[in-house]
């Protein structure tokens, strides 16, 4: 282990309300005695209060407002860091690698108590990855370079409705995780727009050595979700979508990726939705038939019609 992990790693140990002797950390450390002081020597120099005291129940210890500094994280505090952890990595984040570093350093500079706090709650704790994923890991991490450093890039991508690919060159703005997807948000020079891409569809990538500036103040997140939701600014010419129903059947249609977002008053046997009338007759029906008898449409009374003839194309698809 380098010098500065083994001191970083006997801070953490001081840190504990009891007192360290040298020879608990040798043996922790698997370094030797004469190590232990020397690094106890650098670190005092360097400005770190530590108490030695001699003696049978001697050791060494930090002074007490040391211990409270940021540098040091209390149990739910390693917690929350050891979940948002385990979420990412299930999630393909791209520093999975650095990741796996930092969690065995937190785990490893715990102290005994603090262990067992920790795997008490990570035992209870798990994260199911969806099947079939394919791993765009490597892919963000090139990706994310680009964006950190301003730089344009060559990309190979196919849309979901080609089936070859088309080459473009893109400014990367910034990436964005929605709905178990990745997404790269940037300037197409192709289009000449912003626009989102799906990571799982680029084919490749090559670096260049065109510099670029994103628009100031742009939020690749909020773009993303402006465009996904064909958002409006302007309200007028919108109108109620009112459906009732059972409540956990409502509950479930408000958590609906698209629908959360237009609701504009809820209780417990009916909600409403503020939508424009194409989208409506154009989209609702086919987000609502999975519920069944569960909910009614009240308002408007034509989509009723309109879900009529959605059921009557499923009909006819499918006895073709």
């Amino acid at each position: 282990m380098a010098k500065i992990d083994n001191m970083m790693s006997i801070l953490w140990m001081l840190s504990s309300d009891k007192k360290v002797t040298a020879k608990e950390i040798s043996e922790k450390l698997e370094i030797n005695i004469r190590t232990v002081y020397r690094y106890m020597d650098t670190l005092c120099a360097s400005g770190v209060p530590i108490i030695s005291d001699a003696g049978h129940n001697g050791g060494y210890s930090l002074l007490n407002n040391f211990v409270e500094a940021p540098l040091f994280f209390h149990t739910e505090e390693q917690t929350a860091l050891l979940h948002a952890a385990m979420l990412a990595k299930e999630a393909g984040y791209f520093f999975n690698g650095e990741l796996d570093k930092a969690m065995s350093k937190i785990k490893m500079y715990s102290n005994q108590e603090q262990e067992k706090v920790i795997k008490q709650h990570l035992a209870g704790f798990e994260v199911i990855k969806p099947i079939g994923k394919l791993s765009v890991e490597s892919l963000l991490k090139r990706l994310e370079h680009n964006i950190v450093n301003k730089l344009s890039v060559e990309i190979k991508y196919r849309t979901g409705n080609e089936e070859k690919s088309k080459e473009r060159l893109i400014d990367p703005y910034g990436i964005v995780y929605w709905n178990n997807n990745w997404y790269l948000i940037g300037f197409c020079h192709l289009r000449n727009e912003i626009r989102n891409f799906r990571v799982d569809r680029i084919i490749s990538t090559i670096n260049t050595e065109n510099t670029f500036n994103p628009p100031e103040s742009f939020s690749p997140s909020k773009f993303f979700m402006k465009t996904l939701l064909e958002y409006k600014e302007d309200k007028q010419g919108l109108m109620p979508l009112i459906i009732g129903g059972r409540a956990n059947a409502l509950d479930n249609l408000c958590q609906n990726w698209f629908l959360a977002h237009h609701i504009k008053e809820r209780n417990s046997n009916q909600v409403i939705f503020l939508l424009q009338e194409e989208v409506i007759y154009k989209y609702v029906p086919n987000l609502i038939i999975p519920y069944g008898k569960s909910i009614q449409i009240i308002e408007p009374l034509n989509l009723k019609e309109k879900m009529i003839e959605a059921l009557e194309e499923l009909i006819e698809y499918y006895q073709v």
